[in-house]
């Protein structure tokens, strides 16, 4: 049994805000709660929901005033007397161990240096496997020099950094970083799964249960392939396939336009309605530029949704092989549309990889292995 240690994680965005590293440190942060330990997310107040909250297990929030720039996508600190108070309440307590998800944000800067004054040091956890894209050639340029400066600031004080996958160890190496090794991304399987909604997404949309059913479900941004997968569809006209799409983000006008006979399109999901859709369909779609190990590909495997997904971040950790899941060769729409094809053509083999990926989610991916390692990480056990 590990003594109860006084852990701050920090983290740019926090729920209610949609994204991998947001679910990672909710679920991460009330595992180390569940088994005693004390835990503080340190993160920026996007929402304006104010500075201070509790959650379930006794997890503390603070939120610090930001600048929410690019949608909230890169929140800059606000100077205030509300921050420097917040910050002061910080200061005098005592913590044992810092985590602080990615690399590029003043906010990691701002946990590394807190790790520092309290004589630790701070466990960096990189999330990604490729750079940043806002779909602009001049702004991705722009925060791709933003990126390696904000890094190489970070990169300057004592920390230890890892990867969420061996993906992100790699892309670690674009920096010259060299890792420790990886802290995993992880689910409560069963947990996800047991609280599916009643909610019927092909009776509600009119699809009945003839059609091939393929989703996607995430933040609307660029770099998750949202317009080749808009353009399979088109290639796929005809098809007795169906798209159900669920998410918010800066795109979301884009695939309102696109809606049809054949692209559904519902909005941002709460997870028991999220479960329930994945619950409902063939296969999870998810043509994505850049992951560090995604979560909605964890969320999808809980409740035996395969995947046909980009070889991204986690990919090959999850999908060893073709019976666990289908990995794109590129993300292009000819590519997605030519493999749901042979998806639809192949029941048998969605079936067995929706049992193996079930089995092995299960297996591989608990948040006590996941908490378990980062207390390692910290040296705290």
């Amino acid at each position: 049994m590990v003594a109860s240690r006084r852990i701050a994680v920090f983290s740019a965005n926090y729920l209610p805000s949609l994204g991998g590293v947001e679910v990672y440190t909710n679920g991460l942060a009330h595992e180390l709660a569940r088994q005693g330990h004390q835990v503080t997310i340190v993160t920026n107040d996007v929402s304006n929901l104010g500075p201070r909250a509790v959650e379930r297990n006794g997890v503390r929030i603070v939120r610090l005033p930001c600048f929410p720039l690019l949608n909230g996508r890169l929140p800059l600190p606000r100077l205030s007397h509300l921050r420097k108070a917040l910050w002061a309440e910080l200061s005098v307590e005592k913590y044992d161990g810092v985590l602080v998800n990615t690399r590029f944000y003043p906010h990691s800067l701002s946990g590394v240096r807190f790790a520092e004054m309290k004589g630790l040091h701070a466990v960096v956890l990189d999330h990604g496997s490729a750079y940043l894209t806002f779909g602009s050639a001049l702004l991705d340029l722009a925060v791709r020099a933003w990126e390696h400066g904000m890094t190489a600031l970070v990169k300057s004080k004592k920390v230890s950094f890892w990867g969420i996958s061996q993906s992100s160890v790699r892309w670690l190496e674009t920096f010259g970083i060299r890792a420790h090794g990886v802290l995993p991304n992880a689910i409560d399987a069963d947990g996800f799964r047991g609280q599916s909604s009643n909610r019927d997404f092909r009776k509600e949309l009119g699809i009945g249960s003839g059609p091939f059913v393929m989703c996607f479900a995430g933040r609307l941004v660029p770099e998750k392939g949202i317009d080749a997968l808009l353009q399979a569809m088109d290639a796929l006209d005809g098809r007795p396939v169906h798209l159900i799409i669920a998410g918010d983000g800066p795109l979301k006008r884009e695939v309102e336009r696109k809606r049809s006979d054949h692209v559904s399109y519902v909005g941002r999901l709460q997870r028991p309605d999220l479960a329930a859709l994945f619950d409902q369909c063939d296969v999870l779609c998810l043509p994505t530029r850049s992951e560090g190990f995604s979560t909605t590909l964890l969320e999808a495997a809980s409740c035996g949704t395969p995947a046909l997904i980009t070889h991204v971040g986690g990919v090959d950790e999850l999908i060893p092989s073709a019976e666990f899941g289908t990995v794109l060769r590129s993300a292009s729409s000819n590519e997605i549309a030519l493999q749901v094809l042979r998806l639809c053509e192949n029941r048998s083999l969605l079936k067995r990889q929706a049992e193996n990926v079930s089995k092995r989610v299960r297996h591989e991916y608990s948040w006590n292995q996941a908490a378990a390692k980062v207390l390692s990480a910290m040296h705290l056990v």
